[in-house]
């Protein structure tokens, strides 16, 4: 398979060339050529075979259609992962919590959140390919919370790889921001700016397309990447997990072969939306992708009236920080695959000079066949956490605005299929957030404005499994003695600075 850019190519890449250099010609992004399709005999095989299916044996299928130039043994190394480092025999198990409604887990990797899904693998082997090359890479990771512990766990002690983390220092959960903070592995970097994501995103961006840091990191030998999903690398892994809800259904016998189902997506970045999307490009039966937003709603607007306005916008500190994104990098390649690259290439520069584009009636149109789109405040959020933990489900904030948005559209009758909720995190990541909702203390105050004796992320996690009968992973009690060893916490404009200090070392 060969892949090209959003905003122009020149020349075609193959999947290696693109996850060991994802920055596309023109600030754009990489995308496949043509997509592999997804037929009934291919999942009629896969369903056949369920007495001997595996999570990874349905993810070697669907990189077998994408014929990517990455040797079988590599990739078995890679899908080794998901039997290692998850602790669900399933790797994501779905479980049906009401008639018509499932939820597919896909937080049980070792940092407690989807970003493991695809990072996991991803980081054995783009850290083999470097090593096969013998070469030296950079991996750059901005995130809102999640990507980043994901990046830092799968890359930690690999040779001929350092990693350079930039989260937004008052933008994350405590526990977020414990897994990158008490990282000790010595080829790796955390910088906390004084931002928010979008500054952190916006710098990673700009350094990838920056030709001096990028000769000055030639200089020293080293190339540079990112563990973003900027990186198709990312989404290639993000397709495989739709296709395994579908399959449990099947098994579960909720659904038959070819019927439809909706799916609903936390959203922020889009990449988890992107791979619903392109899932459903290659034929896997899907009808509707609910986008999930919180306040930061962005993605509801674009949507719903397609408009894509950053005017005026700042962004807002919600209890789903994973999500308090407004610039969601992903988004270009879905107008790409609807528009085309002279259409996205205008499309983009307009944003990206103007803080805005709008689509006109038809394109608008086109969008809404393919997704809805809704999104909750916090209220909104807390309340869905009461609701379900009476149900005897605990869910995370993300979740609870994928679960609002589901009720919602069902009552006004725009989901009308079998649907599954795609929950997104843990709720230990967020567990003050979950504690509050629980009890209802402090049920007005403002996340923007938590006063320094809020119940720590500790306490709250011992509340929660004390009243509701769940437990913690030890991978997450184990952070709260684990030694601070990794926070820098800087102004956006020295990142650059630090990062070829921290090379120099």
């Amino acid at each position: 398979m060969k892949f090209i850019g959003t905003r122009g190519t020149d020349s075609k890449k193959t999947f290696s060339e693109v996850i060991l250099n994802p920055a596309a010609p023109n600030g754009g992004l990489y995308v496949p050529e043509k997509l592999p399709t997804i037929n009934e005999n291919f999942l009629i095989r896969l369903y056949d075979d369920r007495d001997e299916r595996s999570y990874s044996s349905v993810a070697r299928a669907i990189l077998s259609l994408f014929k990517i130039d990455i040797e079988k043994d590599l990739i078995e190394k890679a899908l080794y992962t998901y039997l290692k480092n998850f602790d669900a025999d399933e790797v994501v198990p779905v479980v049906r919590i009401d008639e018509n409604l499932a939820v597919s887990e896909l937080w049980h990797g070792p940092t407690r959140a989807f970003k493991d899904m695809a990072l996991q693998p991803f980081g054995v082997i783009l850290s083999a390919l470097a090593q096969k090359r013998d070469e030296n890479y950079l991996i750059m990771a901005a995130t809102s919370g999640d990507t980043g512990p994901a990046t830092l766990k799968t890359f930690e002690n690999k040779e001929n790889i350092k990693v350079v983390c930039i989260y937004p220092h008052n933008g994350t959960s405590e526990v977020q921001k414990l897994q990158m903070v008490t990282t000790s592995a010595k080829n790796e970097k955390v910088l906390g700016i004084l931002g928010d994501f979008d500054d952190a995103q916006s710098a990673l961006k700009s350094l990838l397309k920056d030709e001096e840091f990028r000769d000055t990191l030639n200089k020293s030998g080293i190339k540079l990447s990112a563990a973003n999903s900027v990186n198709f690398g990312r989404i290639i892994f993000q397709i495989i997990y739709h296709l395994w809800s579908y399959l449990k259904l099947l098994e579960f016998n909720e659904i038959k072969l070819g019927e439809k189902i909706d799916v609903v997506i936390p959203s922020g970045n889009f990449g988890n939306a992107l791979g619903a999307y392109y899932a459903k490009k290659m034929g896997l039966p899907i009808d509707k992708i609910v986008i999930a937003s919180n306040r930061n709603n962005v993605l509801y607007e674009l949507i719903k009236y397609g408009k894509y306005d950053l005017r005026d916008k700042k962004l807002i500190k919600t209890i789903s920080p994973a999500m308090d994104i407004l610039k969601s990098s992903n988004v270009e390649r879905m107008l790409f695959d609807k528009f085309g690259e002279k259409r996205t290439t205008e499309l983009m520069k307009f944003l990206e000079e103007r803080g805005f584009f709008e689509l006109n009636g038809d394109e608008i149109k086109e969008i809404q066949k393919d997704f809805e789109a809704d999104f909750a405040t916090d209220a909104e959020s807390e309340e869905m956490i009461r609701k379900y933990a009476k149900k005897n489900y605990i869910i995370d904030p993300h979740t609870a605005t994928a679960l609002k948005a589901y009720e919602y559209l069902k009552e006004k009758n725009k989901i009308k299929n079998y649907a599954v909720v795609y929950s997104t995190a843990e709720w230990t990541k967020f567990a003050p957030s979950i504690y509050y909702a629980l009890t209802g203390e402090d049920i007005d105050r403002e996340i923007a404005e938590i006063e320094e004796n809020s119940i720590s992320d500790k306490d709250a996690i011992v509340y929660i499994e004390t009243h509701y009968g769940v437990k913690a992973p030890n991978v997450i009690r184990e952070l709260f003695n684990k030694e601070i060893v990794n926070e820098n916490i800087i102004d956006k404009s020295k990142i650059k600075e630090e990062i070829l200090n921290f090379l120099k070392k």
